[in-house]
């Protein structure tokens, strides 16, 4: 069976132009937009406004793509780093620099935010806070202070 297709190259549901709002086709087409909008982190609503179909329709027509929201950015960036590489492979000069900037954020994503041996980076008037409870031992009033707090001088 055979679909006519409309302007965007969608099948035009059978029951066109009579009672009623046209059923809607999920294409693999739309699927395929569907699965790229989720990895971009769309919303629904917004995904359903660019398929010009409500949010019901959209759940009952795209739930197993739904399930793997999840999954799709990462899905996403797998296919773009093997497309590259397949580009790398061929010796695209343009690839291997991308190829390298891809490694250096995946690195960086691998590194924990915080670790024990890098203390977090204090603002202006922490660090200045601090600064003060530590007496200067160079000069006379510092000496004077830290003598006071019981601390050794050098």
């Amino acid at each position: 069976m055979k679909h006519n297709l409309d302007l965007f190259g969608d099948p035009v549901s059978p029951n066109h132009g009579r009672r009623g709002r046209p059923a809607h086709i999920a294409t693999r087409e739309n699927r395929n937009k569907v699965l790229m909008l989720l990895a971009l982190g769309w919303t629904n609503q917004r995904i359903g406004s660019a398929l010009a179909i409500d949010l019901k329709t959209f759940r009952k027509n795209y739930s197993h793509e739904l399930k793997l929201r999840d999954f799709q950015r990462d899905r996403l960036d797998a296919a773009v780093a093997m497309k590259l590489w397949d580009q790398v492979q061929e010796g695209n000069v343009g690839a291997i620099k991308e190829f390298r900037a891809l490694l250096e954020r995946n690195d960086l994503m691998r590194r924990p935010l915080e670790s024990e041996d890098h203390a977090q980076k204090l603002g202006k008037k922490e660090q200045a806070l601090l600064d003060a409870q530590i007496p200067d031992t160079g000069t006379t009033l510092g000496e004077l202070m830290a003598k006071r707090q019981g601390q050794p001088i050098n």
